[in-house]
């Protein structure tokens, strides 16, 4: 959302703290004493630290590419964190940064570390989509490459189709 055209009236003002509040970025306690400026200030602070979640995850992309999985992983690791106090730990865009670093714990074996990062981006994708979302697929696919890798066909083959089902209604 672009916040920037929000004007400063009493009518904005009120937008601008209901988007603060669903998007995780503070409490009704915090709201109550916030001033215009310090908005400015919060929703400047938050635009930086999703550059920087961005920034991140393109470096992560970058060493998953060149095979260096464990040189990616604390930048994985750190996109995550300043996503979570940026966006709350429920946002969608959270599940990128889930995402990412599962995927780099299974590409170096860490399956135990994977499986509830694997977990939570499905969660947080059927619940801010809706489970029959094509989107969900991803996540879907993901989880249950992991319980291929692991051997437990019977977690992964119901995930994948899922997974199917939701790819096939999005064509």
């Amino acid at each position: 959302m672009n916040q920037s055209l929000l004007c400063w009236c009493s009518v904005g003002c009120s937008v601008a703290v209901l988007t603060m509040l669903l998007l995780g970025c503070g409490t009704r306690a915090d709201v109550a004493s916030t001033s215009p400026a310090s908005l400015q200030n919060r929703q400047a602070a938050q635009s930086t630290s999703l550059d920087e979640v961005e920034r991140l995850n393109e470096e992560v992309v970058s060493f998953y590419r060149a095979g260096r999985y464990a040189e990616a992983i604390p930048h994985a690791e750190r996109a995550l964190q300043i996503g979570e106090k940026a966006l709350g730990p429920e946002h969608l865009e959270v599940s990128t940064s889930l995402n990412n670093l599962a995927l780099l714990y299974v590409a170096t074996g860490d399956y135990a570390k994977a499986e509830p990062l694997l977990q939570r981006a499905l969660w947080i994708g059927e619940k801010a989509l809706g489970p029959e979302h094509p989107d969900v697929a991803v996540s879907l696919n993901n989880l249950a490459k992991l319980y291929v890798a692991t051997g437990d066909y019977a977690k992964a083959e119901p995930l994948l189709q899922r997974a199917l089902r939701r790819r096939g209604r999005e064509e």
